[in-house]
């Protein structure tokens, strides 16, 4: 297989402002299919992931593109250097959707008929890569890939009873013979021990290369934004050392909002993310990037993303980093189980973006504490952001100045991503958060003072004080103004 693309357009619903093509202010399918043709064509992001987990996803996506845009495709065929992914819901995590799985795997099938028939002979599968969600082992991806080789490939030769055609004969050719089923990993011990569920995949499946996602907004929630840096960072070298063990290529892809507390990736501040994380091969572009700064400015960062080879991972101390790690876990998890109505409260003004469902992962899987909810990440991020509390500082009041430099040290852009988080507090809003909260967040932003962007602290008070009123029609408005000036909505 070729190498892997450099970004991957998604459906993460992180923007302020509804594309240019998109007929409502909350996307729905067709939507969609004009999306993934606008990333090919317009953008230059050569892979586009189609979301069948958390949402009702459209599965004549190849059709649509096909048939909508005939010349493109005969100039720019699907499946050749642009290729559309598959995300699935996992099964074992996601109950009452784990038959949306089967549909789509044999979505491909059908897709690749319908390749056969637009290109001929030279046509090539327009989805070969599947990614599985909240993989906690290697057993969540091998089943996929079992299910698909066993039953949809191998299944084709089954006869439909005794002496009668085979399921061939009657339905066709099923293709393409492989696909790559990739993890997703998005908890704690699934991101530290993500070599460990590489190396199974590897001693079972054989392949060359293979790639591998790391979540970043779903571990932001979870354990706070500090904690989830420096576990991808132990993550990345980690796969790194088992890729130089085995000898398989591991190409792995990072999951990147524009908001600094899911990954910071915006179009001014490409360079930043590809000094920090040298070993990622796809940065996911998700929708605040594409769609809330100038076209322009989107394209340049796309193109310098996709000319930049990727390199060795940040070496870091990780025995220093583990304790670091949980101290900054544990003030996390104590600060949020405060906050958890005061979120609740806002988020359910958010504006919605796209069609989705609720996630399943919520707080810890609800888990470790199943007493608390919280909305999607993204919801949760805007939530903060508008009463003035950029979630960025929450736990770091935690650690010591010795910590701080270790922390400091393996991040390699911590501080300007906390800049660019601490420039929207608002110290004025800071009364509408839990006594402890309100002490630990004062604290850090006296450790790390930076001016503030008057505007947004403007209307982050509004917002407080609309709340106080249960002015909420009036909230709503001013959680999107604020999300204009951050130019992300979470």
């Amino acid at each position: 297989m070729s190498e892997p693309s450099r970004c991957k357009s998604t459906q993460h619903p992180d923007n302020v402002y509804p594309p240019f093509f998109a007929e409502h202010e909350v996307m729905g399918g067709d939507d969609e299919i004009k999306e993934a043709f606008y990333a090919f064509s317009h953008l230059k992001c050569h892979e586009q992931l189609w979301d069948a987990e958390g949402k009702e996803a459209d599965n004549f996506v190849v059709k649509k593109l096909l048939t909508r845009y005939e010349r493109f495709f005969r100039e720019h065929p699907l499946g050749g250097e642009d290729v559309l992914s598959l995300r699935v819901p996992n099964p074992l995590v996601e109950r009452a959707d784990a038959k949306i799985l089967l549909e789509a795997l044999y979505s491909i099938a059908r897709s690749y008929d319908l390749a056969k028939v637009f290109y001929g002979a030279a046509a090539k599968p327009p989805i070969v890569d599947v990614y599985v969600p909240m993989v906690r082992s290697a057993k969540d991806v091998l089943r996929v890939q079992r299910f698909y080789d066993e039953h949809i490939i191998a299944g084709q030769d089954r006869r439909l009873g005794d002496g009668d055609i085979t399921i061939r004969e009657w339905l066709g050719d099923f293709g393409p013979q492989a696909i790559r089923v990739i993890p997703l990993v998005e908890d704690k011990e699934s991101i530290l021990g993500s070599h460990e569920i590489a190396r199974e995949i590897i001693a079972a499946t054989r392949p060359e290369e293979m790639r591998f996602w790391y979540a970043r907004s779903d571990p932001s929630l979870n354990y706070g934004n500090p904690a989830t840096v420096l576990m991808l960072k132990i993550g990345l070298q980690r796969m790194r050392a088992l890729e130089k063990e085995t000898g398989v290529t591991i190409y792995p892809t990072l999951g990147c909002g524009s908001a600094p507390f899911r990954g910071n990736l915006r179009p001014d501040n490409v360079d930043a993310i590809l000094r920090g994380y040298p070993s990622v091969q796809t940065f996911t572009v998700q929708s605040s990037f594409k769609y809330d700064h100038p076209i322009a400015q989107v394209q340049a960062a796309i193109r310098t993303l996709n000319e930049t080879r990727r390199g060795e991972p940040m070496r870091v101390h990780e025995a220093r980093l583990l304790p670091i790690i949980d101290k900054l876990e544990r003030a996390y998890r104590e600060e949020i189980a405060q906050l958890a109505p005061l979120i609740n409260r806002v988020a359910a003004h958010v504006p919605a973006r796209r069609k989705r469902k609720l996630h399943v992962g919520l707080f810890g899987y609800a888990r470790e504490q199943s007493d608390v909810k919280l909305p999607r990440a993204i919801g949760f991020t805007c939530a903060l952001y508008s009463i003035g509390l950029p979630p960025e500082l929450l736990s770091l009041s935690a650690l010591t100045d010795a910590d701080i430099d270790a922390l400091r040290a393996a991040w390699g852009n911590f501080d300007a991503d906390l800049r660019d988080a601490a420039r929207y507090a608002n110290p004025d809003a800071l009364h509408l958060l839990p006594p402890l909260v309100q002490e630990r967040v004062r604290k850090t932003l006296e450790r790390f003072p930076v001016e503030p962007d008057r505007e947004h602290r403007k209307v982050t008070s509004i917002i407080a004080e609309n709340l106080a009123k249960e002015n909420y029609a009036l909230v709503r408005e001013d959680i999107v103004r604020a999300g204009m000036i951050r130019k992300f909505l979470g």
